[in-house]
């Protein structure tokens, strides 16, 4: 099937329509702020199902609820903290995933059997215009995790979603396009079910920028004292996850041949591929992906990265680049 059977521009009218095909059961990719997200309707396991399908997901593999504004958060949570109101209210619509003890409306076809459910609020104009239309609607809340097959490398264009997706499409499927993603890596997924926030997976939205928000200390996967423990299931956790079908290999200097992806002060070696070359961690963040896909595209059979140091979206950056490194 082409490209154009899919893919559609973001009109008032095809914002209608994919609302209404997303009522209907049927799915709707579409971006956000971060990657682009394969949408079904939140309340409808049929839907879901076939996200799983698509993607070759496990079942168990729990789902993130796109949400329209902070105050559905009461539709899918119950008991939702204060530190988590504060949170929703710095961040949202923005790159910040909350996972809170689930309401009766959060299923397990969507919460992997956890008791708990994630959610957020995009921050981009067209996820949020198929929200608003998908709520008009009678719509609660759309899942949408990356447009990829499970294990693959997000998308962060339209083109992308199709060249992975389009085999494992239905006809009455869509792709909204609404150009490259500003952020380009998943966002920051933060547990509030305890007594202080823990960050489970990193994003743009830092601890440090939790901390100013909250008041609280917050756990991230390296301390510690929370060695052992035993975490909640959450998108992209695996040690083996966004990588490409090319080796990634990190810190190391390439040979000739390979591919490299460095900050533009780092010089290419003779005979090396050079992939990106961004200046700031931000725009590394944002090329990521599109460089590993294009080295798919070249037929490489490595890609070197050096990858950026310090804090911020960097922690993040690296934090994709290590399970990137371990495969699929």
């Amino acid at each position: 099937m082409s490209q154009s059977q899919f893919v559609s521009k973001c009109t008032v009218d095809a914002l209608a329509v994919a609302a209404q095909s997303l009522i209907s059961g049927h799915l709707v990719a579409f971006p956000t702020e971060t990657v682009y997200g394969l949408g079904a309707n939140a309340t409808d396991r049929g839907a879901v199902a076939k996200i799983y399908a698509a993607k070759a997901r496990p079942t168990d593999h729990p789902l993130i609820v796109h949400i329209l504004s902070m105050q559905a958060m009461g539709d899918w949570a119950e008991d939702i903290p204060a530190y988590a109101i504060a949170l929703a209210r710095d961040f949202w619509p923005g790159p910040m995933t909350l996972v809170l003890k689930r309401s009766p409306l959060a299923q397990d076809f969507i919460t992997g059997g956890q008791d708990s459910v994630a959610v957020r609020v995009p921050d981009h104009v067209v996820a949020l215009a198929l929200l608003e239309a998908f709520s008009a609607v009678g719509g609660k809340g759309v899942v949408a995790p990356s447009a990829n097959r499970f294990g693959h490398v997000s998308p962060t264009t339209a083109q992308a979603v199709c060249d992975e997706l389009s085999s494992y499409l239905s006809v009455d499927d869509q792709i909204l396009d609404g150009g490259p993603c500003a952020v380009g890596v998943e966002s920051t997924i933060i547990d509030c079910t305890g007594s202080s926030p823990k960050i489970l997976r990193p994003g743009a939205i830092t601890a440090q920028m939790i901390t100013e928000s909250t008041g609280l200390d917050v756990v991230t996967p390296s301390d510690s004292n929370d060695a052992g423990k035993e975490n909640i299931r959450v998108s992209g956790s695996l040690e083996a996850h966004y990588a490409p079908a090319a080796k990634v290999v990190l810190d190391q200097a390439p040979q000739v041949g390979q591919g490299f992806i460095a900050m533009a002060t780092t010089t290419t070696p003779d005979g090396v591929i050079r992939l990106a070359s961004p200046n700031k961690d931000v725009e590394f963040a944002q090329t990521l992906y599109a460089s590993l896909r294009k080295a798919d595209e070249l037929g490489l059979s490595h890609v070197v990265i050096e990858q950026p140091t310090g804090s911020g979206i960097a922690v993040a950056i690296r934090d994709r680049l290590m399970r990137a490194a371990n495969g699929r």
